[in-house]
């Protein structure tokens, strides 16, 4: 049975083929019966040249494409070479757009991400500059609050120092009943003298 099929030609990593037809048994690479077109998928956009005329005979003599050749066929039909020039330049127009597309999206997806990203990062400081504003609300607050124990402590401590310096007022009462207690005596001693001195004038008079 025969086979159209691909055959690899070129170095590693940049290969090359050609469309022959062989038969279907036979290695990939081996030998074939004739050579009906080329392949090189390393253009932009890949460049293929095929005999169609030569195809549809084998193709009339049995011959299976395989699913390669056969996409080959069907996107690069039979034309005239004006013809596939002008199809290979709106391939190479449409290949052209889909890669400026494509850089676009790209350069936008990394836009968006670029700006995700600085959002996060704004947001991540706005945080951190609450976390301390709110840090340093509350230690003025616990500052503020020390400040009015401090002032308030004097003047709870006042009432004892006037208790102090009232002490002294109401001891005055008991120095100055001090104070008269010898003059309330006097009269005492003065009673007291005169008795004396009239039991002095009586004598004075027995003598």
């Amino acid at each position: 049975m025969l086979r159209i099929r691909l055959t690899r030609r070129g170095a590693k990593k940049n290969p090359f083929y050609r469309v022959v037809v062989k038969e279907k048994r036979s290695k990939r690479d081996g030998k074939y019966l004739e050579k009906l077109g080329t392949y090189n998928p390393m253009t932009d956009p890949p460049e293929v040249v095929l005999n169609h005329e030569r195809i549809q005979y084998w193709i009339g003599q049995g011959a299976q494409p395989s699913e390669t050749v056969a996409s080959l066929i069907k996107n690069n039909p039979e034309m005239t070479p004006e013809e596939r020039e002008k199809w290979l330049a709106e391939r190479k127009a449409k290949v052209e757009a889909k890669k400026e597309a494509d850089a676009k999206a790209k350069a936008e997806a990394a836009q968006k991400a670029k700006e995700a990203a600085e959002k996060k990062a704004a947001e991540a400081l706005a945080a951190e500059a609450a976390e301390a504003e709110a840090t340093a609300d509350g230690a003025d607050e616990a500052d503020a609050g020390d400040a009015e124990a401090k002032a308030d402590a004097p003047a709870e401590e006042a009432p004892v120092e006037e208790a102090k310096a009232d002490a002294p007022a109401e001891e005055a009462p008991a120095e100055e009943a001090k104070a008269e207690a010898p003059a309330e005596e006097a009269p005492a001693e003065e009673a007291a003298e005169e008795p004396k001195a009239e039991a002095d004038a009586e004598e004075n008079k027995s003598e």
